[in-house]
């Protein structure tokens, strides 16, 4: 029984390690491109707003979006952006992750034809990617939570994007913040190897997206 804890640490140990390396690494490559004050990003024509769900259980508001949407409302309001794109899923009509922040982003005060749709948001690698090869982005602010944030800057830099990052707020210290943690410990391990090693594309390209400026 000894002999196999043993042989179990010695395999645990050096993976765990990796893996909060590799997470230092990707938070310190991404800090000096994220903002946290609105006045003080500096203007670019288009931000990426990453999608997540509107609602978690119960019924109950996914904090974690409606602060992107402010997010995104701050940066509009600011005179920071002309522009957002919003990149997220949509598995059903029932499940649409871009018409939910779309809509919310018009309520918000944002005029609807500033604000472009790309349901193949499937993952961050997708948005990010798409954000250039269908959306013509180039150099563009990416809205999200900071742990979500710095991974997507990763990739976008790594893609040779011109990136910065505004963070939304985020709720620390709950169950649902403490598991999106965890999981985010884990897909950051997946970005490094999409982007370093599997080459990895997005599911879907498409045709060519147009975005409306703002004047």
């Amino acid at each position: 029984m000894m002999k196999r804890l043993k042989s179990l640490l010695l395999f645990l140990v050096p993976v765990l390690v990796a893996i909060g390396l590799l997470d230092f690494y990707i938070s310190y490559r991404a800090d000096p491109y994220i903002y946290t004050d609105a006045g003080k990003v500096p203007p670019r024509k288009t931000a990426l707003l990453l999608g997540t769900n509107k609602y978690i259980a119960k019924g109950k508001i996914n904090y974690y979006y409606r602060y992107r949407i402010e997010a995104a409302a701050a940066l509009w309001k600011a005179g920071k952006i002309r522009a957002i794109v919003v990149s997220g899923s949509k598995n059903s009509r029932y499940y649409n992750e871009t018409r939910s922040m779309y809509l919310d982003l018009i309520a918000a005060g944002i005029p609807r034809q500033y604000i472009a749709q790309d349901f193949a948001g499937f993952r961050t690698l997708d948005s990010v990617v798409r954000a250039e090869a269908v959306f013509d982005l180039k150099e563009y602010i990416i809205i999200s939570q900071k742990f979500h944030l710095e991974r997507a800057l990763f990739i976008a830099r790594a893609k040779g994007q011109k990136v910065i990052g505004f963070e939304a707020r985020a709720r620390s210290g709950t169950k649902a913040a403490l598991r999106m943690q965890f999981r985010e410990y884990l897909a950051r391990v997946k970005a490094f190897l999409d982007v370093y090693l599997l080459q990895t594309e997005p599911k879907i390209y498409g045709k060519k997206e147009k975005v409306q400026y703002r004047p």
